[in-house]
């Protein structure tokens, strides 16, 4: 990473701001009544800060390796799961108010052919001619048929939604599940190395022993020969 281009102070900063601007947005999502169309509106915001968020969090990984500090190395880790569950709250918002676009679109529809539309019609029978009330039941048809294909359109655009979200959550939990082998990877060599350190320890006391016990032998010799 490149550390004249970010500093630990900088790096935070983005993580606190990406998360702010995110619950903002799924706050929006919960409250949203409009369109689908507007709701992609806000998903693509959404889906925006989830990946800058993203990036703020890898950079901050990188520093962690980088300076090989234990308490920047658990701030990471939980950076990693609040990401997680903000993508999973992003995911439900969306999911709720998709399902409250076609609740609205479905009483809309059922409206039409309530019993306050019947009686409309069945009062108008009794005024106009075969011709008239020919005309209407066709709008009426026709105004049916434009919302159910309204109907169509949005549940086809909520199935493409949910499988990206779905794709993203994939993508994330498999990218945790790397990072989370990597580091028991990382700890099991740290053990190692101790352990190897150890013994190199011992190593080094026996053969000092061992010389100082050479020494003593020859001097035992030398003084044995010339007294």
């Amino acid at each position: 990473m490149d550390n004249k281009k970010y500093s630990l102070p900088s790096l935070r900063q983005d993580l606190v701001d990406n998360n702010l601007q995110i619950k903002a947005i799924i706050q929006d999502i919960h409250a949203f009544r409009g369109s689908l169309a507007e709701l992609e509106t806000l998903n693509e915001a959404g889906r925006a800060r989830i990946s800058a968020l993203r990036k703020a969090v890898e950079r901050l990984d990188d520093w962690s390796k980088d300076d090989g500090s234990a308490e920047l190395s658990k701030e990471v880790d939980l950076h990693r799961d609040q990401f997680s569950k903000t993508l999973q709250a992003f995911r439900k918002a969306n999911i709720t108010s998709m399902l409250e676009i076609e609740k609205a679109n479905r009483d809309e529809l059922l409206s039409i052919t309530g019993e306050n539309e019947i009686r409309q019609r069945t009062a108008q029978a009794s005024k106009h001619n075969r011709t008239g009330l020919v005309g209407q039941h066709d709008s009426v048809t026709e105004k049916m048929l434009s919302i159910s294909r309204h109907l169509s359109e949005t549940t086809q655009k909520s199935a493409s939604t949910l499988e990206t979200l779905a794709l993203s959550s994939h993508s994330v939990e498999g990218t945790r599940d790397e990072l989370y082998t990597t580091a028991g990877t990382i700890s099991q060599s740290g053990k190692l190395l101790q352990k190897y350190g150890r013994r190199e320890t011992t190593d080094k006391v026996l053969l000092f022993l061992a010389f100082v016990f050479f020494l003593a032998c020859v001097f035992y010799i030398v003084q044995k020969r010339l007294f």
